[in-house]
């Protein structure tokens, strides 16, 4: 089931989440209905608070990047099928010379900005079978994992920017909350009673 998308402005994007545990009420069902959220919105990460719940997961799913002409075949096929979930996850490090990204949301659509990220982190978290795991990844699929990593810390990437950017795209968040634009998938806005 495809679910609406919370809006730049509604408050569970901005709280820390709780960690979860195994019995956590219909996970199945929401991990599917999270990817199918994802896809519907041609998403390449989903975090649970974009979806009204300020829980400790998020998904991502690189495949869609590894059409970009300017990456190297390794880095594409790097990128082509990188589907994971993460849950209760705690990035652990963070290194190298931040670099800067184009990057969007969801939850913020039609506005893109370049922040700066480490290019290489290492990441605790359980996957969909609630197994361990400690991994480090790099380059993109690093900065799509730090991206939805911010979601369940209640940091957006609006949040990194200068405050003369801050400024420059206030109104434009504004008209985001109350439901002022054009979105192709299904969303929630914090500022209007109807959903789309």
């Amino acid at each position: 089931m495809i679910l609406p998308i919370v809006a730049y402005g509604d408050p569970v994007l901005k709280k820390k989440s709780k960690e979860i545990t195994r019995d956590y009420p219909n996970f199945d069902i929401l991990l599917e209905n999270m990817f199918e959220t994802m896809y519907n919105a041609y998403g390449v990460g989903l975090a649970a608070p974009q979806i009204g719940l300020s829980i400790r997961l998020f998904l991502v799913d690189t495949t869609p990047f590894a059409d970009d002409d300017v990456l190297t075949k390794e880095e594409q096929d790097t990128l082509n099928g990188f589907k994971r979930v993460f849950i209760n996850a705690k990035i652990v490090e963070e290194e190298g010379d931040e670099w800067a990204f184009n990057e969007g949301c969801l939850s913020i659509p039609d506005i893109r900005e370049d922040v700066f990220r480490k290019p290489n982190i290492t990441i605790e978290y359980l996957d969909e079978n609630f197994k361990p795991h400690k991994e480090s990844f790099d380059g993109l699929i690093a900065r799509v994992i730090q991206h939805e990593y911010d979601h369940i810390e209640g940091i957006l990437f609006t949040d990194k920017l200068s405050n003369l950017k801050k400024r420059l795209i206030k109104g434009r968040l504004t008209n985001i909350s109350k439901g002022k634009i054009d979105v192709d998938y299904r969303m929630r806005f914090p500022d209007q009673k109807k959903k789309r």
